[in-house]
């Protein structure tokens, strides 16, 4: 059984006596452990489908399993639950608070996972995560006192707060420069090689997409190309390469 299978997927927005077909029938299946890269041109139906794939929107018609479990017959709460225990999302504009720590920010979850932590065991969990993306010594710095890596750094230790098996990433470089771009996608390879994680993510930069296994791509609402990137660029190796410096 895979992870992630998709079977007919449509997706219709209602403008009026104006029907919108976002998505005209995708079939897809994604395992565990791979790490997908999802491109296509504005309006090509990228973005419908990874709102689908995170449970933030509704399918109108065909099948999505997750994990085995009929995503599109399940209730609201029910779909907030997985958000919360099965996925973990990463955004362009970081969505972090800007009166709160690096360290409050990434526990926050925690407050809604109903699991009952006390502070001591959230504080834990979340400088755990701060440390694993290289953030030891920042966790009580506020957002407008870290980089902007620093601040995705931030949003991917949040993101990993509950132990998601899979991370979904919107354009998670789109406002990064080049260097630090190559930092955020060594820590996203690290979490997709040596502890599993599925990973999906949107872009438009095939520099990006050339660091994935498999690149996923969309136009007018269909599934136009599904190809494995032959020989993934290693993130960590081309930091090695590149001249000192960069985002702290």
């Amino acid at each position: 059984m895979s992870l992630i299978e998709i079977e007919g997927l449509v997706k219709i927005y209602q403008t009026g006596e104006v029907a919108v077909e976002a998505l005209r029938g995708v079939d897809l299946t994604i395992e565990t452990g791979e790490f997908v890269a999802i491109m296509g041109p504005s309006g090509s139906g990228k973005s419908t489908f990874m709102h689908i794939l995170g449970c933030l929107d509704a399918a109108t018609a065909g099948v999505y399993r997750l994990d085995g479990e009929e995503v599109g017959q399940l209730s609201r709460d029910a779909r907030a639950r997985i958000r919360n225990q099965k996925l973990g999302f990463v955004f362009q504009t970081f969505n972090l608070l800007p009166r709160t720590t690096a360290l409050e920010n990434v526990e926050l979850p925690l407050l809604y996972n109903g699991t009952g932590l006390t502070t001591r065991e959230r504080h834990t969990r979340a400088l755990a995560r701060l440390h694993q993306v290289g953030l030891k010594g920042r966790e009580h710095h506020h957002p407008n006192q870290l980089s902007g890596g620093q601040q995705q750094r931030v949003a991917i230790a949040r993101a990993l707060i509950n132990d998601p098996p899979i991370l979904l990433a919107d354009e998670p470089t789109g406002n990064l420069d080049s260097r630090t771009s190559v930092e955020i996608m060594a820590i996203f390879q690290e979490l997709n090689r040596a502890h599993g994680i599925t990973v999906v993510l949107v872009t438009h930069e095939p520099d990006v997409a050339a660091y994935t296994s498999r690149t996923l791509v969309f136009r007018d609402g269909r599934l136009l190309r599904d190809a494995p990137v032959v020989v993934p660029k290693d993130a960590a190796a081309e930091l090695v390469a590149v001249a000192p410096g960069g985002d702290d």
